[in-house]
């Protein structure tokens, strides 16, 4: 290269050098914040000005992706021990083991007060959640999984957490009653895939949200101001014609019905819930009335008279739903054939006055399924839509002539098929 070129480049990078260090301090905050930390951490190199700047950045994402094991552990530890400034949001996933490492890491950590923390380390043995992490102050977000909670012998509570998820975990009765009991800022509370927990007791005055899915003996709830609960219950329990529902859970189902019967949204999925509601009792007496209830998702066998029964009942006690949706369980066995045809002889004469939509996913098509929908139409008279997720092997276009030439009580009720 000539001495002119030469000159001339050099002159040009120390142009660029100069703006990018020239760069107020809000607009290098928005660079990095487009950058994942392993990419910050190399601005470093751009110039003095740039070389501790990613160690301020208030949210770290890291994920092992297609780094090798050790590279990772080495990120990790630099950006844990090298940040200086506040940490407000911490994330850490990866698909390889770090059980050695992760004690070190959530006592860096912990030293941080970060306000939202996520691990999702989800290769090997559940990881034993360190009681450094149970000291945070101020922690306002928490989301854990594949891991081991267990509260130390003194934990005084997470005053400002606001929301709770943990996914595929252990825990106690009592630990995860003292952990919830002790967040009374508490207001979005998920539990899933969930191991070691008998007796689940929720108490969390602010509570709003509420996603549960797992088998427990008992449930006692008492969240006055919940609006969304979602329930998968007793999951890996037979198919529930074989299995008597016990009197114990059968009164824990009836307690758990009434204390959220003041939820805007309920989501049911699980055998023991519909075991409860096939009962004979309840079908004249349903334990709660649900006058709030606006959106319902359940999952039902359509073609079992027990079931479809049980739905409608519960229909008649949340007079002012405006959205249904269903999913359809496919029939089991052939035992079970005669009941498809009893649908058609339901006469219970309900009206669902401020229904407008209704969902049917995993919609075959089948007899039993066309006469709940002609059940549906004759019942809502401000029924807009009725929408369909087929997976049916019949032929489609002679189903929905079928549902078009259906009788309905509302003008404006439109059958579309996805």
């Amino acid at each position: 290269m000539s001495t002119c070129k030469k000159a001339r480049a050099e002159a040009t990078s120390i142009v660029s050098s100069d703006r990018l260090s020239s760069l107020p301090p809000e607009i290098k905050g928005d660079i990095l914040s487009r950058l994942n930390v392993e990419e910050a951490v190399r601005t470093s190199i751009l110039s003095t000005t740039w070389r501790d700047e990613w160690t301020d950045m208030p949210e770290i994402s890291l994920c092992d992706g297609n780094f090798t094991r050790t590279k990772f552990i080495t990120l990790v530890d630099m950006v844990l021990l090298l940040h200086k400034g506040i940490i407000e949001e911490f994330d850490i996933s990866g698909n390889k083991s770090y059980h050695d490492e992760f004690g070190r890491w959530m006592l860096m950590l912990s030293r941080r007060s970060p306000k939202s923390v996520i691990i999702k380390l989800n290769s090997g043995p559940r990881y034993r959640i360190p009681s450094y992490l149970f000291s945070i102050d101020g922690l306002m977000s928490l989301e854990l999984e594949n891991c081991i909670i267990s509260l130390p012998l003194v934990f005084q509570g997470f005053k400002s957490l606001t929301d709770l998820s943990l996914k595929n975990f252990y825990s106690t009765d009592m630990d995860i009653q003292t952990l919830i009991s002790s967040c009374p800022d508490l207001t979005d509370l998920i539990l899933t895939s969930v191991e070691g927990i008998d007796c689940l007791n929720i108490q969390a005055p602010k509570l709003e949200y509420l996603n549960v899915e797992g088998e427990f003996e008992d449930i006692k709830l008492d969240a006055p101001n919940l609006e969304v609960a979602i329930f998968s219950l007793d999951q890996k329990a037979k198919a529930y014609q074989s299995v008597p529902i016990a009197h114990d859970k059968e009164g824990y189902v009836k307690q758990l019905l009434e204390s959220i019967s003041d939820v805007k949204t309920l989501s049911v999925s699980g055998s023991l819930f519909l075991k409860y509601l096939i009962k004979g009792c309840i079908l004249t007496k349903f334990p709660a009335m649900f006058h709030r209830l606006e959106n319902i998702y359940l999952g039902i066998c359509i073609w079992d008279q027990r079931q479809a029964s049980a739905i409608c009942s519960f229909f008649q006690n949340a007079p002012n739903l405006k959205m249904v949706e269903l999913w359809s369980y496919p029939r089991i066995t052939w035992e079970h054939y005669q009941d498809q045809a009893i649908i058609q002889e339901l006469t219970l004469e309900m009206q669902m006055d401020h229904l407008v939509t209704a969902n049917v996913k995993h919609f075959g098509g089948l007899d039993y399924e066309v006469d709940f929908v002609a059940k549906l139409l004759s019942w809502a008279p401000a029924l807009e839509e009725v929408k369909l997720e087929w997976k049916g092997k019949i032929d489609r276009s002679m189903v929905l002539t079928k549902l078009l030439a259906l009788p309905r009580v509302s003008p404006r009720a439109k059958i579309i098929i996805t």
